[in-house]
């Protein structure tokens, strides 16, 4: 299997990646986190005028086509330098709308993205021991439209979004529905994050929805196998940055007179994160891949779930080891390797932990030993 980028993703990485490294800094993210928001809104124009958030989005709705895999590439480089962004919520939530919405909802939203004047986020979790596709937030048909009521849990960058996507249980199955955030019977909690991000708790009291796609045609499936994809794709760029922050901190650093990277008990240690960042990387181009024709939805839902589980365990693992190796300075909140540390715990939480992973794999695979 060839997983190299090819040229277009390859000039996608390297435009981000130089937008990144010259905007995020030590001082910017310092400014942003202690912002109302938590997003850095010039860093997001900067993007849209560089034409990265369209480049994720179909040809026929104005963007360059590149899918999933620019997403993921466009989410490693955020994630290498924690850049302040809501990304995978609101590209998730597009490219669902871009598979499933009708004409009208496409062009009514996806414009909006790519000009920058409006945002998309994504509400898939709740409170409790809930499935993302079996939700409790319930939808009841109101003539050609559907009514909401439910609580939705940490929904991620509510601030700038002016529309959420909403799992949400009909009589069909789960559904995906457009929700907006200023609409009548929603209410807004907010709720700080263990990375500083501001996400918010989503109450839905007969508020007025739109469908997107029809309840059970896979739209749900579809956005949450997306999101497990892009959270693997940042945790796989956090890892990395984290990774070479430890390698230039070793090599700067001496202990009896020699640098701390020499010794044998902490080149292990690198060893073990290499390790786990190269089974993350090969594990979310797997599932990148396993989304092309012809498509198969139980084995692209393994594959998510098995870049998730890496994501999730072997990110945790990652950050973890650096921030030991860093010693005492890696607990400073205000070095830049501690932000990893964050975001790598928040990601490894988001959409349920490692257990929650290998046992929605485990059923998946015990459905598809009872069906061959």
């Amino acid at each position: 299997m060839d997983f190299s980028l090819g040229e277009e993703l390859e000039a996608v990485r390297d435009l981000a990646r130089e937008i990144f490294a010259d905007r995020v800094t030590p001082e910017r993210l310092r400014e942003v986190e202690t912002s109302a928001g938590r997003v850095d809104e010039p860093l997001w124009a900067d993007l849209v005028t560089a034409g990265l958030l369209a480049a994720v989005l179909p040809g026929q709705d104005g963007g360059s086509g590149l899918g999933t895999a620019g997403l993921c590439v466009l989410l490693e480089e955020q994630g290498r330098c924690v850049a302040p962004l809501p990304l995978w919520p609101a590209l998730t939530g597009a490219l669902t709308v871009a598979a499933y919405g009708t004409g009208a909802q496409r062009s009514r939203l996806l414009p909006d993205l790519m000009n920058g004047t409006g945002r998309l986020t994504v509400a898939l979790e709740e409170f409790g021991a809930v499935e993302p596709l079996t939700p409790r937030t319930a939808a009841v048909a109101d003539g050609p439209g559907w009514r909401l009521t439910g609580v939705k849990a940490v929904v991620p960058a509510p601030a700038g979004a002016r529309h959420v996507l909403v799992t949400a249980s009909a009589g069909a199955g789960p559904g995906v529905f457009l929700v907006a955030s200023d609409a009548r019977g929603v209410s807004w909690e907010s709720a700080e994050t263990t990375s500083h991000d501001m996400s918010a708790h989503l109450t839905l009291h007969d508020a007025p929805a739109e469908l997107v796609g029809t309840p059970g045609d896979g739209a749900a499936a579809h956005l949450v196998r997306i999101a497990s994809i892009a959270l693997a794709a940042v945790q796989t760029g956090v890892a990395e940055g984290a990774l070479g922050h430890a390698a230039g901190h070793l090599r700067e650093r001496e202990q009896f007179g020699r640098p701390l990277a020499t010794f044998q008990a902490v080149q292990h240690q690198l060893a073990d994160c290499y390790i786990d960042i190269e089974a993350m990387r090969v594990t979310l181009w797997q599932a990148v891949d396993a989304l092309a024709e012809p498509f198969d939805a139980a084995g692209a839902d393994r594959a998510a779930l098995v870049a998730k589980w890496w994501a999730t365990e072997g990110g945790l693992n990652t950050v973890h080891r650096i921030q030991h190796v860093h010693g005492g300075i890696g607990v400073d909140t205000d070095y830049p390797v501690h932000r990893h540390f964050l975001w790598g715990k928040q990601i490894s939480t988001t959409l349920g932990g490692a257990g929650a992973d290998l046992e929605r794999l485990g059923a998946l695979l015990a459905d598809a030993a009872v069906t061959s």
